[in-house]
């Protein structure tokens, strides 16, 4: 005759057990295992706790017999002993080796990224008495966080004054001269004044807004930018092209809105209408403002020191991504309204953060 389970619960027992049943991470077979075992501690049958559970009065036992023997730990899987390794350690590490290496080395001389199918065939090749599946190679590379088929793009800047650039910007940035404004200055070019074919959906409960894919282009404008990082406030112009005669009429406008400041820090990229040309086009322009304005530059493919390329992510989210603009003359109406909103309502300064150079020592 089976002796019926008779299980009673310590207080710490039942608070862990109810709170592997209300934890949202646990799994779901301890959840299981739980409430067996605080069905069989109310007094439950072990009958009466499988007709609730809808399972197989041996599994109400096998797991009241495991909680009797050791506890909550007695709910836990026990491990496996498993099938040993074919393959040992020196045999992994050669597969690592040749999936961070280029298939041109293997043979594959048209190839510039790995498959499975290539690498598995590969390491079968070059490695001594190894017969491994493609299954086999991808746990191999997949329990060391190896990915050989996936790719990010990056930008190194070979800026071999990347460092002092840097710093001093980011000194304008943190510690702007007392009797200076310091102005972020850049060119967001190719706005495309795009009409969406049919008519963008809002979003309703449970489904998200929908635009339309295809789209009717009616031309590009350039916005030059001026963002002032003390107040926030957006200096712009929006224009058809983007040449330096174009840049030249907007600093004018700078300086008739700065009429006031002794001297004006502008921080720009290396674009060529950045520099001065032929025509010395900013040292004549600065002789004409009393040599006012103090020009510092980025390193080469480091844009994003400027804290103007902010303003113009916030400007692409909120008012171009998902617009719809029957001519560039919307387009501009839109991206100038957005502006003065910005300067009237929304305009603040960044709080800007750098914690190195991430870029000069990859």
């Amino acid at each position: 005759m089976r002796i019926p389970l008779k299980i009673k619960l310590k207080q710490d027992e039942y608070e862990e057990l109810q709170k592997i049943i209300n934890r949202q991470k646990s799994e779901m077979r301890m959840v299981f295992r739980a409430k067996i075992i605080l069905l069989l501690s109310e007094g439950r049958t072990e009958q009466g706790a499988a007709k609730e559970l809808d399972v197989n009065i041996k599994t109400i036992r096998k797991w009241g017999i495991r909680f009797l023997a050791a506890g909550i730990e007695g709910l836990c899987d026990s491990p496996r002993s498993g099938a040993p390794s074919k393959f040992n350690a020196n045999q992994r590490c050669e597969i690592i080796a040749i999936a961070c290496d280029s298939p041109k080395n293997y043979g594959y001389e048209t190839q510039t990224i790995w498959t499975y199918d290539m690498l598995t065939e590969v390491v079968n090749t070059e490695i001594t008495d190894l017969n491994m599946s493609r299954t086999s190679v991808f746990l191999t590379l997949s329990e060391n966080d190896l990915k050989p088929n996936k790719f990010k793009m990056w930008l190194h800047s070979k800026d071999p004054e990347f460092e002092s650039k840097v710093n001093e910007v980011v000194d304008l940035y943190l510690k702007p001269p007392e009797d200076a404004v310091v102005i972020s200055v850049d060119e967001k070019t190719g706005m495309q004044a795009t009409e969406r074919k049919y008519e963008t959906k809002m979003a309703t409960p449970g489904k998200a807004g929908k635009y339309e894919y295809e789209y009717i282009r009616h031309g590009t404008q350039s916005l030059i930018a001026g963002f002032n990082i003390a107040t926030g406030r957006v200096t712009a112009e929006c224009l058809p092209t983007r040449k330096a005669e174009d840049l030249i009429e907007f600093m004018e406008k700078l300086a008739l809105e700065y009429k006031e400041e002794r001297n004006i820090h502008i921080i720009w990229d290396n674009l060529n209408i950045h520099k001065d040309g032929a025509d010395n086009r900013w040292k004549e322009f600065n002789k004409k403002h009393n040599d006012k304005f103090h020009f510092h530059f980025t390193p080469i493919h480091a844009s994003w020191v400027n804290q103007v390329e902010i303003f113009f992510s916030i400007l692409q989210k909120k008012c171009l991504r998902y617009a719809n603009f029957k001519s560039v003359d919307e387009l501009k109406e839109a991206v100038m309204k957005y502006i003065i909103k910005w300067n009237e309502k929304e305009g603040h300064p960044f709080k800007w953060i750098f914690k190195g150079y991430p870029l000069q020592n990859v």
